[in-house]
């Protein structure tokens, strides 16, 4: 941490012009702030989302139900996503672990939506393919 503190005084004298204790121990305070924005469970359930959007398995069936707007049967979902109806299944089990798919049975099916995450997500990537 010293060695942070020393250049964060550094980059400091150099934006400030001139910097003194307190400028450092301020910008610490500003920063401490922020880093409540990497709780440890805050980025171990980020990384897992992350994760599970790594495959493109994983990611095309998160696409189909965020477009689809409404529950696939995992059938349904087959005929769409270039897989196995058993990896398609095994895709879903892991976007349902990481909250971007919700699972139900319905008989005999299995029926999957996108929540209210994945949409977001799709979303932002869509966004920032547009610009």
């Amino acid at each position: 941490m010293a060695t942070a503190t020393e250049r964060l005084r550094r980059y400091l004298d150099d934006e400030l012009g001139e910097c003194r204790p307190e400028d450092v121990d301020r910008r610490l305070e500003d920063l401490g702030a922020l880093a409540g924005a990497l709780s440890e469970e805050r980025v171990t359930t980020d990384v897992a989302v992350l994760s599970a959007l790594s495959s493109e398995t994983r990611y095309a069936a998160v696409r189909v139900l965020v477009a689809a707007g409404e529950e696939l049967c995992v059938c349904e979902l087959n005929a769409v996503v270039d897989a196995s109806e058993s990896a398609v299944s095994h895709a879903l089990s892991e976007l349902d672990d990481a909250g971007l798919v919700e699972g139900r049975t319905d008989g005999r099916w299995r029926k999957y939506r996108a929540t209210d995450r994945a949409v977001a997500l799709v979303t932002v990537l869509d966004g920032a393919t547009d610009e």
